[in-house]
């Protein structure tokens, strides 16, 4: 195989929050549809704290959170109200424009409790950035899974290895989640055009080469490498075909400046939809 490509992921913090951002990368902007991915690393809750992000917009985007441990409470001004548990999908298209909130359910805030898990990013074709927005919930038990070897594949959204997630994408998108046990392997095909692996956790190589811990690593395009368990391990395998330049600035996607400076100002002034009874926002950055 080629020489790997590693992205390092940069420390966030999301309001007590740790995250680690791989994606966007000054190398890489994307991979595949795939414009920003968030790893929240794993972080103990006690009681009376927990995750809480004021309402806040999108645009040109589909938002896809996917949890490990805990759960949270999405609602939009679509008129959503999801509680979203380990290995379900909360997927939300932003289209033209929509406002969420992500928490901690309620009743959590009096029991100690846990968070981990992953969010991504995906820019809209640019023929649908405008679209009307739209919100899905698709519980664990309907993501399709396979499992053979010591290899369990659960397909998050897209398609690849022979399944098909009911997660709508609007792109050709490959978004799977791998749990390898000891010693197990796996060949990943050449199904797209760009693609990349991160390790979640455990000890893990690729054609023989070791992967670094909470990094990205971008497979060459058209190679077929293998996929080999040191230790029980779990990874992200992301991936598509390219979306195009995309231009980002705070949670705004757009294929053209214009279209983010409208949203800035539209935000600005209150001109935005509402998430019902909430009564805060995240203002725009400086």
């Amino acid at each position: 195989m080629s020489e790997l490509q590693l992205i390092r992921a940069r420390a966030e913090d999301i309001v007590g929050q740790p995250i680690l951002r791989p994606l966007p990368s000054a190398r890489f902007r994307s991979i595949g549809p795939f414009v920003f991915f968030d790893h929240m690393l794993a972080q103990a809750y006690p009681a009376g704290s927990g995750m809480d992000i004021a309402q806040h917009p999108h645009i040109g985007l589909s938002t896809l959170t996917y949890l490990f441990e805990g759960q949270l409470q999405h609602k939009d001004s679509l008129g959503s109200d999801q509680l979203v548990a380990p290995g379900d999908v909360s997927w939300m298209t932003a289209g033209r424009g929509v406002a969420h909130v992500e928490r901690t359910p309620p009743e959590q805030w009096t029991q100690d409790k846990r968070l981990h898990g992953l969010q991504v990013w995906l820019a809209l074709p640019q023929a649908e950035e405008g679209c009307e927005p739209a919100y899905s919930h698709h519980p664990a038990h309907t993501l399709p899974s396979s499992e053979t070897m010591g290899v369990r594949i659960t397909l998050i959204a897209g398609s690849g290895f022979c399944l098909q997630s009911p997660v709508p994408v609007r792109s050709p998108t490959l978004y799977a989640d791998l749990q390898l046990a000891a010693g197990a392997s796996l060949l990943i095909p050449a199904e797209y055009s760009e693609r990349a692996l991160y390790l979640i956790e455990g000890e893990a190589e690729l054609d023989g080469e070791p992967l670094p811990a909470q990094a990205m690593a971008v497979i060459p395009a058209g190679e077929t490498p293998l996929l080999s368990a040191c230790g029980g391990c779990r990874l992200a395998l992301i991936g598509g075909e390219p979306i195009g330049p995309r231009r980002m600035n705070w949670n705004f996607v757009a294929s053209t400046p214009e279209l983010i400076d409208q949203a800035r100002q539209r935000w600005a002034v209150g001109d935005w939809p509402h998430v019902a009874g909430e009564t805060t926002r995240i203002e725009l950055p400086r």
